[in-house]
């Protein structure tokens, strides 16, 4: 078994002659929490659409979990949330939750445990009756993260999952993915602009049109570009102002 849970060899891709993804290459190591940085269309969602197989790369390799992408074993092992919520309105967070557990075959006693589970660390346990329709956003974007964890799966890739959520469940929901992490032993990609999580990640990448310009651990580059916070790291990479 591989050490990596994502291999990217030199990927490219182009969209109407612009070069979205630059030649690039990047390895995550299995069981760790990684973070993707960079402003509003810097290719943060289309390198993440490429590993998902959602997209083809015009040049390059992509492997995950040691298969090569695209992969239908990867549809299981995969927990992905998007940044635009993916959800049925007119049925409730219950039927929503209890849809997407149908679509891996969980058996039915798994089913129940994993939506008990997913709602309950969300916050959702109490509005799970109710129909997605009347949801605020906040509540989408936990439903939505409830959906990724459901089939309990090896690799969970986040883009920007805190976004308009409260300050105290975004702190439990950083709790969890850490615990995920420690104790269950799952590899997490989460695309963020907020500087206190690219904190806690294992590992930052940050994206500048298409190129990772910076690469390595919170501390180190902090230390390496003696930078206080990562907006002055992101600016002394070559970046602008995140």
């Amino acid at each position: 078994m591989g050490i990596n849970a994502i291999s990217l060899n030199s990927i490219e891709k182009r969209f109407h002659q612009k070069q979205v993804i630059a030649p690039l290459s990047l390895e995550i190591p299995k069981g760790q929490l990684i973070g993707l940085l960079g402003p509003s269309g810097c290719g943060k969602t289309t390198l993440i659409k490429m590993i998902m197989g959602m997209i083809k790369p015009d040049n390059g390799h992509i492997q995950v979990l040691n298969y090569t992408v695209p992969h239908k074993q990867l549809l299981t092992d995969i927990g992905y949330m998007a940044q635009s919520d993916a959800l049925y309105l007119d049925l409730t967070g219950e039927e929503n939750l209890h849809f997407f557990a149908k679509l891996y075959r969980l058996p039915k006693k798994e089913r129940a445990e994993r939506v008990n589970y997913a709602a309950s660390l969300v916050h959702l346990t109490d509005d799970l009756t109710s129909k997605v329709l009347n949801y605020s956003g906040g509540m989408k974007r936990r439903l939505s993260l409830a959906i990724a964890l459901i089939q309990n799966p090896k690799l969970l890739i986040l883009d920007e999952p805190t976004v308009g959520i409260d300050p105290v469940l975004k702190k439990e929901i950083w709790q969890e993915l850490i615990r995920l992490k420690n104790e269950e032993h799952k590899t997490i990609l989460v695309t963020t602009h907020a500087m206190d999580e690219a904190e806690r990640c294992d590992q930052l990448a940050m994206l500048r049109n298409g190129h990772i310009i910076a690469h390595g651990t919170p501390d180190d580059l902090k230390a390496h570009y003696q930078a206080k916070d990562f907006d002055e790291v992101f600016l002394k990479a070559g970046g602008e102002a995140l």
